[in-house]
């Protein structure tokens, strides 16, 4: 049996978190940094770092108790400490992405102006914002511009007279360019947002709300006009609104154009955090529509480039590529209905999570849950899923991920059932029935399914497959509908009827089913 994490101990402290982020080179590299301010090497915040870098949970009784630091004192040196490391890491080569470089030569440009060696600065202000540039760095390009501009209006290097003219068209452009993409992440952000607090359309009054919203915040360009940056911001955009009205073959064009703009190594190497989101909304998308093979073929893709370091790997990029490929490992698993294959998977999950705890979002680690409990009740192995259900159905601030509980509140309601548990199965469907209430979010498959699960404890059992067969027929109508179908994409409610009306398990449905789709 694969072992089960009981819970994620969240710890929030900051420097706590910072501190065991830390890989072991950029430990050596911390210890260096202090050896070299001289003095430092006995100093009370090195002191707790070592302290704090052994401690396997924060506790600030522990940390007073070790004499390193009296109460009064700890938040100070606290603060100093989480700077001092910030410091380090900024020095550290690994961390010399091409945005920092390019600030660093803004910062040094800055120096020499203020020495008043302005052609020194207005020579590394050309190289930062060539660079800035060529590598869509626009934000920081407007700000060199800027600078340059300040030194030429005092005239103090008399340059030629058509400068002041290139640097204010220069600013003119890179600002309309900043203002778009500005408002493309925006519209994007907000539309992301809704989509985690209040889930995909449930009627025509969100639809029409949604639909105005994106029309009335989407901003005038010209597409010949947009650059790198500007393009994914506007095709993000486009896939968060398909995403929120259920057009999942839309989600599924645009999510592509993501990833194909990534079209050489340098962009990923520049934006690897894009590439990998790029990466996993293609996969999702490919999921929800049932494109099998396509989906086989972009996560083999996406396992090539992991294996050969295509992608660059940091702390944060690591864990990304942790939710992401694992994510779809499973989801692949669903897809062809070999969930016995993909149970191997739990106990790397598993394992994982407790590596990653003080930088995962427990939403994160509950949709892992949910997607293990689903493989365990595709195996028929219902206790396991109870088991994984109750995590999620017993975490707290899941306030963004109200469908969710939902649904494992459901697939529990049926474990149980699966299991035999029927002397328990009235007090979980009152349970689930006051929370979707309090959600104020019954759609119609809920009340159907949930309503014609609690009569099955009524029915006789040589009566049992043909009420398996009402209440497929129910639910069939909705597998479809633009608003209710939704439900069907956390819980195949009908591959479970249909195995039951059939005498098959789950596996063998789902199976069955991919088999069609790829004819």
């Amino acid at each position: 049996m694969s072992k089960i994490i009981t819970s994620v101990n969240q710890q929030n402290d900051a420097l706590f978190v910072l501190i065991k982020s830390l890989t072991k080179s950029e430990k050596r590299q911390f210890n260096l940094y202090v050896g070299r301010l001289g003095g430092n090497i006995d100093a009370k915040f090195f002191s707790l770092f070592k302290f704090l870098e052994k401690l396997k949970v924060y506790d600030e009784k522990v940390i007073i108790g070790s004499g390193i630091v009296s109460k009064q004192q700890l938040s100070n040196l606290k603060a100093h400490l989480y700077k001092q490391i910030l410091i380090s890491l900024r020095l550290n080569p690994a961390h010399k992405n091409v945005r920092i470089q390019i600030r660093e030569q803004l910062d040094f440009a800055t120096v020499l102006y203020q020495k008043g060696l302005y052609k020194q600065s207005l020579k590394l202000l050309e190289k930062a914002k060539n660079m800035a540039l060529d590598n869509e760095e626009k934000n920081i390009a407007y700000e060199i511009v800027e600078l340059e501009k300040v030194i030429e209006t005092q005239y103090i290097t008399r340059s030629i007279s058509t400068r002041a003219d290139q640097l204010s068209v220069q600013a003119k452009e890179l600002s309309q360019q900043n203002v778009i993409a500005s408002k493309l992440s925006n519209l994007s952000l907000q539309l992301y947002s809704h989509l985690l607090q209040n889930g995909y359309v449930k009627n025509e009054e969100e639809l029409l709300f949604v639909e105005k919203y994106f029309n009335s915040k989407m901003p005038k360009y010209k597409y010949q006009n947009l650059g790198f940056r500007e393009k994914l911001w506007l095709y993000k955009a486009h896939l968060w609104h398909s995403f929120l009205i259920q057009d999942f073959l839309l989600s599924y064009k645009y999510a592509k154009k993501c990833v194909d703009l990534f079209d050489n190594s340098k962009l990923i190497n520049l934006h690897p955090v894009f590439y990998l989101k790029s990466k996993n909304y293609l996969l999702e998308a490919s999921f929800l529509v049932k494109k099998t093979s396509t989906f086989k073929e972009e996560l083999a893709a996406f396992e090539n480039e992991i294996d050969n370091k295509e992608i660059p790997l940091n702390t944060n990029t690591e864990l990304l590529i942790f939710l992401y490929f694992y994510s779809n490992k499973l989801h692949l698993h669903f897809l062809e209905g070999t969930f016995e294959q993909g149970e191997y998977l739990v106990e790397i999950i598993n394992d994982k999570i407790g590596k990653y705890k003080n930088r995962l979002d427990n939403h994160y680690v509950v949709l892992l849950y949910y997607k293990i409990a689903c493989l365990y009740f595709g195996m028929g192995e219902n206790r396991l899923c109870i088991a994984y259900l109750q995590k999620i159905i017993k975490s707290k601030n899941l306030s963004s991920a109200e469908d969710l509980q939902c649904f494992a509140r459901i697939l529990n309601l049926i474990a149980h059932y699966e299991c035999g548990l029927d002397y328990d199965l009235e007090r979980q469907f009152v349970d689930t029935y006051k929370f979707l209430l309090k959600m104020e979010n019954l759609q119609e498959v809920q009340k159907v399914f949930l309503t014609s699960i609690r009569d099955l404890s009524d029915v006789f059992p040589h009566e049992i497959k043909n009420e398996f067969k009402k209440i497929h027929a129910k639910l069939k109508v909705f597998e479809n509908h633009p608003y209710e179908k939704r439900a069907f994409l956390y819980l195949d409610i009908l591959s479970w009827l249909e195995s039951k009306i059939e005498n098959k398990t789950i596996a063998t449905i789902i199976k069955e089913k991919s088999k069609l789709i790829s004819k």
